[in-house]
């Protein structure tokens, strides 16, 4: 077996606001201390409560300090002392939540802007993803669920910006990341699930996709992506019909819908009057008129929708969509795996309803991607 690098140092490094330009960042040490070392090799001890200001200046990084000590570097590290660290930061002027982190944190700059890297504990940053993109459930089995997830997303994609010098970023790119998690059962839920994966029967890492709300029926990969996976497939979801993301409805002019299809090729005569009719009683792959057929994954993202799965009907000067679900559909079903947990289901049976085939271990015995 192939083992994959952090599980060791249990560290993984993030680049943080990845999708925003840097121009200038204000780092508040909140617990323990740190010291700034520069590549320089100029070092200051930074205390709990004290502030440093890094901005991009002149082709590097300026620095300011308490005491208005001042200098200009290449790049910098913000190491912890104590093994309890934690920091904060805002950048760019820009009122904002407070984020807090674990860990370290380097400041470089690249292209004219400022880059930070967070070298963060695992077990942090995965309860820090789960508690930004998990959703509100609150039983402990729908959180496991979730942080077996994004500890399988993050081994599987591990080596996406290796070559950025960072191992994943804090967009959805990759997965959301805003700090440290503040919900003591979810820090209490990725503890209890250390290490844990789900992998294929290849013995990699899956893609382990999810949503918010299939409307009762799972899509298969291959219907929404480029290529399949064996473990994506579809399947029918008795719990999360009665959720809030359920069904939908969007109403749309005769003209608006015309015009659309006519700019996406359908060849529609002057003058016709088409009923566009199409009922998607389970999930299909394309709309179907008397002239054209086109992907609902494609008219979903033209338009804004809330998923791929509705059904057209004309009525009068309108075409009405009525739709099921909310995102593409692929993988576990955050609603339908919250109404399981509630019923009494484990993070085990959850994962293995959605994906099918898979084996829950640990990432030890899984083998790493070829590169």
């Amino acid at each position: 077996m192939i083992f994959f690098a952090p599980e060791a140092a249990g560290q993984v490094k993030v680049r943080l606001f990845a999708a925003k330009p840097l121009n200038w960042i204000v780092f508040n040490v909140r617990e323990g201390n740190y010291r700034l070392n520069t590549y320089d090799d100029d070092s200051y001890y930074i205390k709990k409560g004290e502030t440093v200001i890094f901005a991009f200046y002149d082709g590097k990084v300026a620095v300011r300090t308490r005491g208005s000590i001042g200098f200009t570097c290449d790049s910098l590290i913000m190491n912890g002392l104590t093994g309890n660290d934690l920091f904060s930061v805002r950048v760019n002027g820009e009122p904002m939540a407070d984020r807090v982190y674990d860990g370290d944190l380097q400041c470089l700059h690249d292209l004219g802007f400022l880059v930070m890297i967070n070298t963060c504990n695992i077990n942090k940053y995965i309860a820090g993803v789960v508690q930004a993109e998990g959703g509100t459930g609150r039983n402990i089995e729908y959180i496991k669920t979730q942080a077996l997830l994004v500890r399988t997303y993050m081994y599987r994609y591990l080596n996406r910006h290796i070559i950025d010098r960072y191992n994943l970023c804090d967009d959805t790119h990759c997965q959301a990341y805003m700090g440290n998690s503040t919900n003591s059962l979810i820090n209490k839920a990725v503890i209890e699930t250390t290490g844990l994966v789900v992998l294929g029967r290849d013995s990699l890492p899956i893609m382990s996709a999810f949503h918010s709300n299939c409307g009762g029926e799972t899509e298969s990969s291959e219907n929404v992506w480029l290529s399949g996976q064996p473990y994506l497939k579809k399947v029918i979801d008795p719990y999360c019909s009665g959720s809030r993301s359920a069904r939908w409805t969007k109403n749309i002019p005769v003209k608006v819908w015309e015009d659309y299809l006519r700019n996406s090729g359908c060849n529609i005569p002057p003058g016709s009057k088409p009923d566009y009719n199409f009922i998607q009683l389970t999930r299909q792959r394309n709309y179907r008129t008397g002239y054209c057929s086109l992907p609902f994954t494609k008219i979903r993202d033209d338009l804004g929708l809330r998923s791929s799965f509705f059904s057209v009907t004309r009525n009068g000067d309108s075409v009405i969509l009525r739709g099921k679900g909310y995102g593409h559909g692929v993988g576990l079903c955050q609603e339908g795996a919250m109404v399981m947990a509630s019923r009494g289901f484990n993070y085990r049976q959850i994962l293995q309803f959605y994906y099918s085939d898979v084996i829950i271990s640990d990432i030890k015995n899984a083998r790493s991607l070829p590169q």
